[in-house]
């Protein structure tokens, strides 16, 4: 009786397991990563980014409002606003400190704002993240590639951060963290030399701020890297093993 109970979990929990990484990509992602106006430089990096199916994971939707926090130059925050369509918002969250070193930080996404394409859903916020400030609250917070960058930040940062996010998420919001995988034994420099951080970390840290995980993916793994090279490394670039973590707000 034993085995046999302990086959059906084993099997129950690869079922589970399976389902969150076999995504049903609704129409709306779809129209919003085939979109004309997405520039060629993203596309080319679909093939490892895979928008749609993480897009579809995180489960996003027209009608949301959505946080892309650090969003670089507004790869997914592109997607986002197409998603979420004329009844959802995208709230681009730039960093404060990054905009205090380089003016131009928020030049990117403020482009897209500013762009008719996108219909007017794209608002850029310039933002310490330990202390959000933007309409809220939010259905989904997204940050990809980059929790090892704010553990650079030192100290209570990223614990202060996933308060921040917790207290601007609806209840049953979801919090969508995407990073380079190190090593579970990795140093805790490991952020600053070689830009990974572990799954566990991430884990432990938004648990800690009241989120419950609800589902990972390996999506976006490469069984091939190490976790031993810098991600910006020729062997490993824009293929790192990467993990891909869905919390929720209960």
């Amino acid at each position: 009786m034993k085995l046999r109970t302990l086959s059906v979990i084993a099997i129950a929990a690869g079922l589970a397991f399976g389902a969150a990484n076999a995504q049903t990509v609704s129409d709306a992602v779809k129209s919003a990563v085939a979109d004309a106006g997405r520039p060629a430089a993203d596309k080319e990096r679909d093939a490892n980014r895979k928008p749609a199916e993480i897009t579809a994971f995180a489960g996003v939707k027209a009608g949301d409002v959505v946080a892309d926090i650090n969003p670089g130059g507004g790869y997914f925050t592109r997607i986002f606003s197409k998603t979420v369509g004329a009844k959802g918002k995208v709230y681009a969250l730039v960093s404060d400190a990054a905009v205090a070193k380089r003016p131009e930080a928020a030049d990117g996404v403020k482009a897209i704002a500013a762009d008719k394409a996108y219909g007017g859903n794209i608002e850029v916020v310039i933002s310490d993240f330990a202390n959000m400030k933007s309409a809220m609250p939010l259905d989904v917070a997204w940050t990809s590639w980059n929790y090892h960058d704010f553990k650079n930040r030192g100290g209570s940062f990223t614990a202060n951060m996933n308060k921040a996010i917790f207290a601007a998420l609806k209840p049953g919001g979801t919090y969508i963290v995407i990073d380079h995988a190190a090593a579970k034994d990795a140093a805790g420099d490991v952020t600053e030399k070689l830009h990974r951080v572990s799954p566990e970390v991430v884990k432990q840290e938004a648990m800690a701020a009241g989120f419950k995980l609800e589902a990972e993916s390996n999506l976006l793994s490469h069984a091939d890297d190490n976790h031993t090279s810098p991600v910006f490394d020729g062997a490993v670039r824009g293929k790192t093993d990467s993990f891909l973590l869905k919390f929720r707000k209960p």
